[in-house]
């Protein structure tokens, strides 16, 4: 329990923690094998030679929900977040070998929602493969938890992510505006079974993979805020 508000507090103060071994080997292994057995051919797989991603995972695969959402998971969202937050986005990235995608450093600024309606201060509407997507106001933004699952052993030589901490507090940030002499940036190492919890504020960016390991992640984006007027989160789940 005391680890637990340790990581709680890192998130709030820093915007990001770390916690090893949620998952056993034979935990990971059973997923690997599950996402393994998918049908690649879906519109909302992407595949090419530096990614293979699945867009609304959670529900292209619902096989792995079981097996994500251990005992283990479940405490630290119910924990950490609260008992009332529930799935909204959910993405698998397996970043091969010889991978040389990299991300430069960004807020996660949008979310995906099921249709296209005007209200005020959301902006910045998107479509893709009829999915939509929109930057809400900042409170909802502030009300996201993001977890990365972590499928291999990852470290900055191939593509664990970089952080500015304390980003997540200065609401919008812009990358052209960080200033390197005052900000500190941190590498989220991360092994196989562990997880990342961030604040999507925060600052982040991923590196080309240099050691010819794989990089897979599920990510997942949790909220316990309603969208007004009508407007539902795309990928809502329990």
């Amino acid at each position: 329990m005391n680890e637990l508000k340790i990581y709680k507090s890192e998130i709030e103060e820093l915007g990001f923690t770390t916690i090893e071994n949620i998952y056993s080997t034979e935990e990971v292994q059973k997923i690997i094998e599950t996402i393994n057995q998918v049908d690649t051919s879906k519109d909302t797989f992407r595949k090419s030679n530096d990614l293979f991603a699945i867009r609304q995972f959670l529900k292209k695969v619902p096989e792995t929900q079981k097996l994500i959402f251990n005992e283990k998971l479940q405490k630290v969202i119910s924990e950490l977040f609260g008992k009332n937050y529930f799935v909204i986005k959910s993405i698998y990235f397996d970043k091969p070998e010889t991978s040389n995608w990299y991300v430069s450093y960004h807020q996660d600024l949008t979310i995906s929602v099921d249709k296209k309606i005007e209200l005020d201060n959301f902006k910045f509407w998107t479509t893709k493969q009829n999915q939509f997507a929109v930057q809400p106001p900042i409170e909802i933004l502030e009300n996201i938890y993001t977890i990365r699952i972590h499928l291999d052993d990852t470290d900055e030589n191939n593509g664990a992510l970089k952080v500015i901490e304390k980003s997540h507090l200065k609401k919008i940030y812009r990358p052209e505006n960080i200033d390197w002499k005052t900000e500190k940036e941190t590498t989220c190492n991360v092994n196989k079974g562990g997880i990342m919890i961030m604040k999507p504020l925060t600052l982040h960016s991923s590196s080309r993979t240099t050691n010819n390991k794989k990089r897979r992640v599920i990510h997942i984006e949790l909220s316990d805020t309603n969208l007004p007027n009508g407007l539902n989160w795309s990928e809502k789940l329990n």
